[in-house]
């Protein structure tokens, strides 16, 4: 793979063809909706977004969209059933190019990882 220095979400995507960008912008923006506060970073060479911690890293590969996340991994505990029909592994899940994306599950599962940091970050200020 060729050496990378994307300085923003946008030269991520941009490195793509257009079907794979609309579908990175779309994945962004769902994460983006669901927690309207989080800041959308590059880290690792791939666009990630973090609010009170990191939310989710979005990626492209061949044949496949993901999203990961860093511990703690309940995210993929709590939509373990809507999940099942994707590779999934302890950090990340692999969305197949070859079936729609689960932009609405995406969006849930930002939404959970925002609300676990909210509560993580207010623990630790007791």
């Amino acid at each position: 793979m060729a050496k990378t220095d994307y300085q923003s979400v946008e030269d991520y995507i941009a490195a793509f063809p257009t079907d794979v960008q609309e579908t990175l912008e779309r994945m962004c923006d769902v994460i983006s909706r669901a927690v309207p506060e989080a800041e959308a970073v590059i880290s690792y060479q791939i666009p990630a977004f973090k609010h009170n911690g990191w939310i989710l890293y979005v990626s492209a590969y061949t044949n496949h969209y993901a999203i990961a996340c860093p511990p703690p991994f309940t995210v993929f505990d709590a939509f373990a059933k809507e999940l099942e029909s994707y590779e999934v592994s302890k950090s990340s899940i692999k969305f197949p190019k070859s079936r729609p994306v689960p932009f609405e599950l995406i969006g849930r599962m930002a939404a959970f990882r925002a609300r676990e940091n909210r509560e993580r970050t207010a623990s630790k200020r007791k």
